[in-house]
């Protein structure tokens, strides 16, 4: 994973740029689903693109120590490369597929599984896409408090 870089002047929040467009990025979700079965967590699979600045926001925030230490604790965390899907198909479109997404329609979509691979947040994750605009305690709070949706 990519550094986190000091936010830039006038930012509110910090910069990170995880996505890596050459990594397996299906056997990584299956590998954090089988950490996740052994450990009792959930698995947070937050799929953006380093040119995306809602990505990277997100990305940065959740790098940060507060935010490492709650994740580490509850979730195998995944970060997944998406491509361009606003200009063609993207990539890595079969992850999302494969838990009940059909489409990336803005980026970061954020998806939130059960250990046994069950997206427990249909609703929100693909709310992600102002993620640079949201709040540090907002975002900390939706995922240390996450329920799943009805």
């Amino acid at each position: 994973m990519s550094a986190v870089s000091a936010a830039p002047a006038g930012a509110e929040h910090p910069d990170a740029r995880p996505f890596e467009q050459d990594a397996d990025a299906m056997a990584q979700v299956d590998a954090a689903l089988v950490r996740a079965e052994r450990s009792d967590k959930r698995v947070l699979l937050v799929m953006g693109a380093n040119w995306c600045h809602d990505s990277r926001g997100l990305s940065g925030w959740l790098a940060e120590p507060r935010f490492a230490e709650m994740l580490e604790a509850k979730y195998e965390v995944v970060y997944i490369d998406v491509c361009y899907p606003q200009r063609g198909e993207g990539c890595n479109i079969a992850i999302a597929q494969r838990f009940g997404i059909q489409s990336i329609k803005g980026t970061p979509t954020v998806l939130i599984l059960s250990a046994q691979g069950l997206l427990l947040n249909r609703k929100s994750a693909p709310k992600w896409r102002n993620a640079a605009s949201r709040s540090e305690e907002e975002i900390y709070v939706y995922f240390d408090e996450f329920v799943p949706e009805s």
